[in-house]
């Protein structure tokens, strides 16, 4: 069973987060290794990451399915999409995904 996040501490996140910019960027490269590697040392270190997503991803995938594989890849959930910018979060002593 997929453990998820109660929704009174995705509304902290949200909104810890709303100020915060964006650490990673996907660009047309796409969701490769060293972009999953990344977010995973930021959730690591940090519980959570603000993704933005470039246009040139996003005309072969859809904004939701970019968050998904980024959130499977990196074993984290899925806290808010909004425009072309998502949050993930990880507990930080969660091993899941590491």
């Amino acid at each position: 069973m997929k453990e998820t996040v109660r929704s009174s501490l995705k509304r902290r996140i949200k909104r810890r987060m709303a100020g915060e910019k964006p650490t990673v960027w996907i660009g047309k490269g796409g969701i490769g290794v060293p972009i999953v590697d990344e977010i995973k040392k930021q959730l690591k270190a940090q519980g959570n990451v603000k993704v933005k997503v470039l246009k040139t991803v996003l005309r072969e995938k859809s904004m939701e399915d970019v968050a998904s594989e980024v959130a499977e890849k990196t074993g984290s959930e899925l806290i808010e999409v909004r425009g072309h910018t998502f949050i993930l979060h990880k507990p930080k002593g969660s091993k899941k995904g590491l």
